[in-house]
């Protein structure tokens, strides 16, 4: 007996094109025994990919005759950023053209601070020439000139006041229209180093002096709040733009603290990984990360959770960096250094710039979400940690760690020897931390 079975062929079978073919997929893991070694096999691959794309240089906004010593970025504008120099120069730069759109010669030596007026062309230097200025962007003559007897380190402005803080022997509070000082706060630094306005609790600014104090004042009342003595002093602070009560300070010990200004007898985090003193500091609008710049000619950015960088840049041609900004969309950081130039840099090294399609969207969040599922593995480890640093920051590093190893050891065998109790442990995020005072 014969039997015909029907029969078709492959191209009969299949789709027409262009048409969506479906999948059938079973998720149980017990069906899908090497989901994990695929897995980690595309995790591995990320991790390269990206240190093999990590190309963070974008640019350098050169201009400056002499060292940037401060920057400031403009609130609302995001391609617009403000930089004063060493020989009194001030500059306003389109970091989309990477040119000087205005300039002037605004002091008589070292500018030391410049702010900008939210929700207005206007901005405001400080100078060593003992002089405030108020400039508009329409004119290359000072609006207004505030006179003092001291010379200026640093100044601020309020978020949504036209009122503005200045550091010198003391902090004075000013108005706009005003040619004295409204307010003034001193607590016993001989020099104010650094002023910031906390950009959420608008009536809180914090300052760090040349006696190693950190100090809190409230311009409700009128009166300090608190003040913290560090071992080392303080150079920088800036405030989380995201949780009201946290600010991080460097400090000239290479180390920065992150502390809640509810409780300041202990920081809420020390980030480690510089090999000397930090100058400037500066968050992402994010809260999320930090930039420091350091004397050790690197810049470095923090998870603000996390006690060591995730990232390391340098040049050979970059100087000490004195000021250092993210950008206003958390894409980039501003460094100013001793070299005169500021350089523009990536946040995410690796990142592409430009336009991307939906689906490289979806593959890089793909690989995003492998690699963080598989980051604890040596080898992703490894890789994913690994950066080139210069020579001589590489022996300073290893200098200081066998320094500190020593200083354990040491404390270690006094511990040993002496009587419970009487060599206690220091915590990390206390030893730093001398006194606090209210």
């Amino acid at each position: 007996m014969k039997i015909k079975t029907i029969s078709r062929g492959e191209d009969f079978a299949r789709e027409r094109s262009g048409d969506i073919f479906k999948v059938q997929r079973n998720l149980d893991p017990t069906l899908h025994p090497f989901e994990r070694a695929r897995e980690y096999t595309r995790a591995l691959n990320a991790t390269k990919l990206e240190r093999l794309f990590a190309k963070p240089f974008v640019g350098a906004l050169s201009g400056h005759i002499d060292g940037v010593y401060c920057m400031s970025k403009h609130p609302t504008n995001l391609s617009t950023v403000l930089s004063g120099s060493a020989d009194g120069e001030v500059r306003i730069w389109s970091l989309t053209s990477e040119e000087t759109v205005w300039s002037a010669r605004a002091h008589k030596g070292f500018v030391r601070g410049i702010c900008s007026v939210p929700f207005s062309n206007r901005f405001f230097t400080v100078g060593e020439d003992k002089t405030v200025k108020m400039w508009d962007r329409e004119s290359t003559d000072p609006l207004n000139t505030f006179v003092s007897n001291a010379s200026f380190s640093g100044i601020d402005h309020h978020r949504n006041q036209n009122i503005f803080a200045t550091s010198s022997h003391q902090i004075d509070m000013w108005d706009h229209s005003r040619a004295e000082p409204t307010q003034s706060f001193q607590w016993g630094a001989e020099t104010i180093t650094s002023v910031k306005f906390n950009q959420t609790e608008t009536n809180i600014l914090a300052s760090c002096g040349t006696d190693r104090t950190i100090i809190l004042y409230d311009i409700r009342t009128g009166t300090p709040i608190s003040k913290t003595i560090m071992a080392l002093r303080t150079n920088a602070i800036a405030w989380n733009p995201m949780e009201a009560f946290n600010f991080t300070t460097a400090s000239e010990d290479h180390n920065c603290y992150t502390f809640d200004m509810r409780k300041m007898d202990q920081a809420m985090n020390v980030h480690k990984d510089h090999v000397s003193a930090v100058l400037d500091i500066d968050y992402s609008p994010s809260g999320e990360e930090f930039a420091t710049g350091s004397y050790d000619r690197t810049i470095r950015i923090f998870k603000t959770r996390e006690g060591h960088s995730r990232e390391v840049y340098h040049t050979k041609r970059m100087q000490r960096i004195f000021c250092i900004k993210f950008s206003m969309d958390a894409k980039f950081v501003l460094s100013g250094s001793d070299d005169g130039n500021i350089r523009l840099w990536k946040a995410n090294a690796s990142e592409k710039l430009g336009i991307t399609t939906n689906r490289e969207r979806a593959a890089k969040n793909y690989s995003q979400s492998v690699k963080e599922r598989y980051k604890h593995l040596p080898e992703i480890r490894r890789i994913d940690k690994q950066r080139k640093t210069p020579k001589a920051i590489k022996q300073a590093g290893q200098t200081k760690r066998t320094m500190l190893e020593s200083i354990n050891r040491k404390r270690d065998n006094e511990r040993k020897h002496s009587k419970p109790g009487s060599v206690p442990y220091e915590a990390e995020r206390k030893k730093h931390i001398l006194a606090t005072e209210k």
